[in-house]
């Protein structure tokens, strides 16, 4: 009897040893907070900062920013900067905000960056105006802070995109280059001097191009989108998003070394099956479709393992402003029918019988030479079903559109958060990426207030980590608001060499059962 007591604890000791490591991780997370935006006066709640030396939140949205206690959500101040611009970005390091404000008299003109102290939460002294490239949308710091990079998206406006060159309803069709497109950069700050330092252009002859489908007849030039900077800080990874690209950026030189065309997703593939039609009620029914997607990512974050980077990229998907790049699926010239009827379609990739969609409806995790090591297939979409906030009307656009993403440690686990901009609730899919070849899902978290999660920001107070996001849109319950939802995610446990530990459990165990067969 005692010898099978004895057997029975080595085996527990041993599951519980090769058990996955993050089972349970966040078991436990629960909503800590949500906040209220005063949306007047174009006040809104889009990206996140988080400022560690006064433990509070910076939500910044259009017409300035709010800053809230990061512990319970309370509003702290309201910076407004709309006599500037409207802001688009928050980033902060080390006690200082930077802000990225475009110009609203006219987008197609230089933005500025402008720097505050999160403790006087006041403009720096000195200099704290820089001006950088059109509609500076994104920006962030270097790990060590030591540079301020700014995605100058130059988006131009209406009149400024160019026009088909091909005839109607033939297919694909193509774009001239722009009228009034400005162009595209990124913009690297010198935080020492508080000066732009370098513009790197990924429109350049000079920069490289490689992978697959990477779309240059739209009309328009690469748009950087978002900013990923490797541990070292030496290389930063732009998503152009409308381009299907991502931009290898090196910063000891400050000029782009390549852009990857990031490929196509085959939606008739196993584990990639989407749901094309939004007529079948608020349900979700995937299909295996003959039709491709290109990832076409918003954010992008890094992390490295062994030494090496890998970047994670949320495959949202967008067209030109002006939609002249996209269609129906049976639009005339294509004759999409069935499953394919209603899809939305890139007008410049698509052809009759060739349908690609704009949008991966994934998350992938790409290696430092931009090649795809993991993507998601329909785990977004699945988990989004499973919790019943998957939005059917969605289903012939680009489905949930995983829009942001966060990286975060948690006790020994690197874990992605993907935002899903299109769900019934605002919703935030958590997987552990410790291994980019072995990814699993772990929770789905959600808002019963808000809608289209933007912005994610997961920090640490004392021992407990909490991820927050801004949204901005609202739910029917609650309309015409926009809100910051905070959760608690879990709290650090003590990290002892576990697997010593519980092995050299085993081995006591198995000596005792020893003694006692040879007694």
């Amino acid at each position: 009897m005692k010898q099978s007591t004895l057997s029975l604890s080595i085996a527990a000791l041993l599951s519980a040893l090769s058990a996955p490591a993050s089972a349970g991780l966040l078991d436990g997370a629960s909503l800590a907070w949500e906040h209220k935006h005063d949306a007047s006066n174009n006040y809104l709640s889009e990206i996140l900062g988080f400022d560690a030396l006064n433990n509070q939140v910076w939500v910044s949205g259009v017409s300035g920013v709010d800053v809230l206690n990061a512990r319970t959500g309370a509003f702290v101040q309201r910076i407004d900067v709309s006599a500037h611009g409207s802001v688009n970005s928050v980033a902060i390091h080390n006690g200082i905000a930077a802000l990225a404000i475009e110009n609203t008299t006219n987008r197609a003109l230089p933005g500025v960056v402008q720097l505050y102290s999160t403790t006087t939460r006041s403009l720096l002294s000195g200099t704290n105006t820089i001006t950088v490239g059109a509609l500076p949308d994104m920006l962030t710091f270097t790990k060590d802070g030591s540079k301020l990079l700014v995605a100058n998206e130059a988006t131009p406006n209406a009149s400024g995109y160019g026009t088909r060159t091909t005839a109607a309803n033939v297919y694909p069709a193509s774009f001239g280059a722009g009228s009034a497109d400005p162009v595209g950069t990124v913009s690297i700050i010198d935080m020492a001097s508080r000066a732009v330092t370098a513009t790197a252009n990924p429109n350049l002859a000079s920069v490289s191009r490689t992978g697959s489908a990477l779309r240059t007849n739209t009309g328009m030039d690469f748009e950087p989108e978002y900013i990923a900077v490797n541990a070292a800080g030496t290389k930063a990874y732009v998503s152009l998003q409308e381009a299907n690209g991502l931009g290898v950026l090196n910063l000891q030189t400050g000029q782009f070394d390549q852009v990857v065309g990031l490929g196509l997703k085959d939606f008739s593939a196993p584990g990639n099956a989407i749901d094309s039609l939004d007529s079948t009620g608020n349900s979700y029914a995937p299909k295996a479709v003959n039709a491709k997607g290109l990832y076409m990512p918003d954010g992008v974050a890094t992390y490295e393992v062994n030494g090496q980077t890998y970047i994670v990229t949320a495959n949202e998907g967008d067209f030109r402003e002006d939609d002249a790049d996209r269609a129906r699926g049976n639009a005339t010239g294509l004759g999409g029918t069935g499953d394919l009827a209603r899809l939305r379609v890139s007008t410049t990739d698509s052809a009759p019988g060739s349908f690609v969609a704009a949008g991966g409806r994934s998350f992938s995790i790409l290696n430092e030479r931009g090649e795809q090591v993991f993507d998601s297939g329909n785990m977004l979409e699945q988990a989004a079903a499973a919790a019943g906030v998957y939005d059917d009307g969605r289903s012939a656009d680009k489905g949930v559109e995983p829009e942001g993403v966060e990286i975060m440690e948690i006790n020994g686990r690197t874990i992605a958060f993907i935002g899903l901009e299109r769900t019934l609730k605002a919703s935030v899919a958590a997987f552990d990426i410790t291994d980019p070849e072995n990814v699993t899902f772990l929770k789905l978290l959600t808002s019963d207030v808000a809608r289209a999660p933007e912005g994610l920001k997961g920090f640490r107070l004392g021992d407990d980590y909490y991820l927050a996001f801004s949204s901005e849109g609202t739910s029917a319950t609650a309309p015409n608001a926009n809100y910051t939802t905070a959760f608690h995610l879990a709290t650090a446990v003590p990290e002892p060499e576990t697997g010593a530990l519980m092995l050299a459990g085993v081995a006591v165990l198995a000596a005792a059962a020893r003694r006692r067969r040879q007694g």
